[in-house]
């Protein structure tokens, strides 16, 4: 799935699914995998109410595995939420391409929130701060071409590169914690940019796991 200008988030593995929820719950009674569903309502009935109770664990049973290309600033605030794997490019043995985050439109500060932002409004004032991110981030990858072809390692070139430059990882992590990854970042006061990729990785979770979806969502988007 294409997120901002130059971004995507593709699932390249998943484990688990609805099922995995509800045969790690009754496996608590001696139930065993083959024998876990008890019909699409019953299992339904089931998978709300850990929802609902916050029975958590049975959740940690289903696994998804990202690949992830977004900004450097993105990914940052992404690798905050520490339950789960990162594996990310290393500027160290790889040579970046100018791969930058130009936004389409600017934010000013928000009124009421010392980290949030509100539409700048004024498309005269986008095109020129466009231009400046445009030629910023150029000028700035210009030089981290020069350090290199000075013989500067890349561990150290890297060092002028902005925030907007583009990165890539994988992110493996279970269904229980990326409940709560969705909870915060597709949230309305999330950063705008990092509110798309989780928006879009909303969308895989609903198709991927339609009933622990529901639940969530019919819950008031309740992690357990």
């Amino acid at each position: 799935m294409e997120v901002l200008d130059k971004g995507f988030v593709n699932l390249v593995n998943f484990m688990g699914g609805d099922l995995a929820v509800v045969a790690s719950a009754r496996v608590s009674n001696g139930i065993t995998p083959e024998e876990a569903s008890k019909g699409e309502e019953a299992d339904q009935k089931l998978i709300n109410f850990l929802m609902r109770n916050r029975h958590g664990t049975p959740f940690e049973h289903s696994i998804f595995t990202f690949f992830v290309k977004c900004p450097i600033f993105v990914a940052r605030e992404w690798q905050r939420h520490r339950i789960g794997s990162y594996n990310e490019v290393s500027g160290r043995y790889t040579e970046f391409q100018p791969e930058f985050y130009i936004p389409s439109a600017f934010r000013q500060p928000g009124s009421n929130n010392k980290q949030g932002s509100l539409p700048l409004n004024d498309s005269k004032a986008d095109e020129w701060l466009k231009l400046g991110f445009e030629k910023w981030s150029q000028l700035a990858y210009d030089e981290y071409q020069f350090l290199l072809k000075q013989g500067l390692a890349k561990e150290m070139a890297r060092m002028v590169l902005p925030l907007n430059l583009y990165t890539q990882y994988y992110w493996t992590v279970n269904a229980r914690s990326l409940m709560n990854f969705l909870n915060l970042r597709a949230a309305e006061d999330a950063q705008w940019e990092i509110r798309q990729y989780a928006l879009a990785i909303k969308d895989i979770f609903k198709e991927k796991m339609p009933q622990t979806f529901g639940a969530w969502e019919g819950n008031g988007y309740l992690a357990p």
